[in-house]
């Protein structure tokens, strides 16, 4: 780990955004227009420049709850792959109005992991994001929680949004995959308990000891935690990919990253720069 405050170089011509719940969904329930408002803006700029862009969004148990007006989520499966079913139809019809008002097409891929395991599934998913970035789509992401399950045999779920978004990001050749999340970045200690945490800029390297910072490999986190960051960022180091983890209260700060600002986290696999891909 170390730290770098100078502009970054950044050459990327395709990305993939990955937005939390935390950032769409309100702690009441309510979806926060203004975030999918200016998150629709920055990607749809980024396109009217060129890039190729996929944004793996979370948030549809969050705002079927919502719509049901649950104050809890419910433990059996079915019920949350339910509700499920529901927000992801309304998370899609917002993302829709607010993309369509910035002139910009987006298109809906339902994903499970055995997609990526078997090759001729994964070569009609890939062909799919070819030919939907090709025609300057934004392919927006999500697990397919209603019919995901965890099986013996069979592995259907990611397990989270944030290693979905880095296995998306290797596969399709991302160059750059941005992490908006409800935390600046990665500290040097829990920045919720300690006044005195500092923002690390720039991680190389992941060991024992970047983990043990964000509460260990094995802490039973909520999907979202510090420690799936992390696992994500690992991902894309061990592929020679960068990612930079910020925060997602304004999406609009996804242009000041790819301006090479120094802001957030940028998890890179050399010292001199980032990696370029294709």
């Amino acid at each position: 780990m170390g730290a770098q405050l100078s502009n970054r170089k950044m050459n990327v011509k395709r990305l993939v955004v990955k937005v939390g719940t935390s950032s769409l969904v309100y702690p009441s329930g309510g979806l926060n227009l203004k975030v999918i408002d200016q998150l629709a803006f920055a990607l749809s700029t980024l396109c009217g420049q060129g890039k190729e862009v996929i944004l793996v969004s979370s948030g549809a148990i969050g705002v079927g709850l919502n719509a049901l007006r649950l104050k809890e989520r419910p433990k059996e499966i079915s019920e949350q792959q339910a509700l499920a079913s529901i927000g992801q139809s309304k998370l899609i019809t917002m993302f829709n109005q607010r993309f369509a008002h910035y002139n910009q097409t987006i298109g809906q891929l339902l994903l499970t992991h055995d997609v990526f395991d078997f090759p001729a599934s994964n070569q009609h998913v890939m062909d799919t994001f070819d030919k939907l970035l090709a025609r300057h789509v934004v392919p927006i992401v999500n697990e397919n929680d209603s019919i995901a399950v965890d099986e013996m045999d069979h592995r259907t779920k990611f397990g989270d949004n944030d290693q979905l978004s880095a296995i998306v990001a290797t596969h399709v050749d991302a160059d750059l995959l941005i992490m908006l999340s409800d935390i600046e970045g990665f500290y040097d200690q829990n920045p919720l308990k300690h006044d005195d945490a500092q923002l690390i800029s720039t991680i190389h390297h992941i060991d024992d000891g970047t983990y043990a910072v964000a509460g260990g490999r094995g802490s039973r986190y909520g999907t979202g935690g510090m420690v799936t960051k992390l696992t994500a960022a690992e991902i894309m180091l061990k592929d020679h990919r960068q990612m930079v983890l910020a925060s997602g209260k304004d999406p609009a700060i996804i242009l000041d990253i790819l301006a090479g600002k120094p802001v957030g986290t940028w998890f890179t696999p050399e010292e001199k720069g980032a990696v370029q891909h294709g």
